[in-house]
């Protein structure tokens, strides 16, 4: 059996090392979607390792006959043709646990930024704040604090759960939804004490939209919210979506937000990827990221290694 496996998106050097510790040769180089089918088949390769920029769609699979693992780094499979490559025998995975601490931490860094006004700042101190400091000084100084406040999060699995345990620890209140969970514990990591147990029972969705002060996604994708949903959430709202574009319609989105409905959106997905909108770029409302949710060192990591322990249990 051929021991080749291309890690078309990349790989931590930390699974890479695993995997060719086990005896399988990677590759790295990155190879064009275009060419993805031919050089997969005519080199042989049992296993491919994709982010979110390579497909593997059916033509993909259909044209490599001995293709046996197609592994995803991260949650979302939405640009794998996960069901048919099953249906062919071909073992598909992902790394769900890796990027939750980090995705996490991204949407709080956005919620910090959207109540302190720093994204704007950020923007207007290089500018202007040598000519009018006092100015924006005033400007800026309507902040909120989070410590009080309720944050909804609308899918409550891993990564929703990092954002409750983080929530918790800052003061908030949390609701959550999600048609799967019934319960929760989320355990409260106080470094030098025992953890402290917190379980969280979800709600409806309806009761998340309306009470929430701010809310965040975290499901795998879908058209959640339109002006029908806008319409029922409190006056101020900030909405946070780190999990995939499309689910905060953007058309929707720009109008409550110059209407005053919605006072902030943070936003690392896009619906136009990775093309997204330009009033959706340079609204003076939105603090933006690229899409880089699970891109800190300790997720790259982990997720290398999940990876890898994965494609060797597959490939036994």
């Amino acid at each position: 059996m051929s021991k080749l496996i291309l890690a078309n998106d990349g790989i931590d050097a930390v699974g890479k090392q695993l995997l060719e510790k086990a005896g399988f040769t990677v590759v790295t180089d990155k190879v064009a979607q275009e060419n993805l089918a031919k050089e997969l088949n005519d080199k042989n390769y049992i296993a491919i390792t994709v982010r979110s920029a390579t497909k593997v769609r059916q033509d993909v699979i259909d044209a490599c006959p001995n293709l046996k693992v197609i592994g995803r780094g991260g949650v979302g499979m939405d640009n794998i043709d996960v069901d048919y490559a099953k249906s062919k025998g071909i073992n598909v995975i992902n790394t769900p646990a890796a990027s939750s601490n980090s995705v996490a931490e991204l949407v709080f860094a956005h919620l910090f930024n959207a109540v302190r006004f720093l994204y704007d700042s950020n923007r207007q101190m290089p500018v202007n704040g040598e000519e009018k400091f006092d100015d924006l000084k005033k400007k800026y100084a309507k902040g909120v604090e989070l410590r009080g406040k309720t944050i909804g999060i609308v899918g409550f699995g891993r990564i929703g759960q990092y954002v409750a345990k983080m929530a918790l620890g800052l003061g908030m209140k949390v609701l959550a939804f999600d048609p799967y969970v019934v319960e929760a514990t989320i355990e409260l990591e106080i470094d030098g004490h025992p953890n402290v147990p917190v379980k969280l029972k979800p709600v409806s969705l309806e009761n998340v939209i309306a009470q929430s002060d701010f809310i965040t996604f975290h499901v795998p994708g879908g058209k959640l919210i339109t002006q029908k949903e806008i319409a029922s959430m409190k006056n101020g709202v900030i909405l946070l979506n780190a999990a995939r574009g499309g689910v905060i319609d953007e058309n929707d989105l720009i109008e409550a937000l110059n209407s005053g409905k919605i006072s902030h959106a943070c936003l690392d997905v896009f619906e136009n990827e990775p093309k997204p909108s330009a009033a959706i770029l340079k609204h003076a409302k939105i603090s933006l990221t690229p899409h880089i949710g699970a891109a800190t060192n300790e997720a790259q990591e982990r997720i290398g290694v999940e990876l890898a322990e994965k494609i060797i249990d597959a490939l036994k």
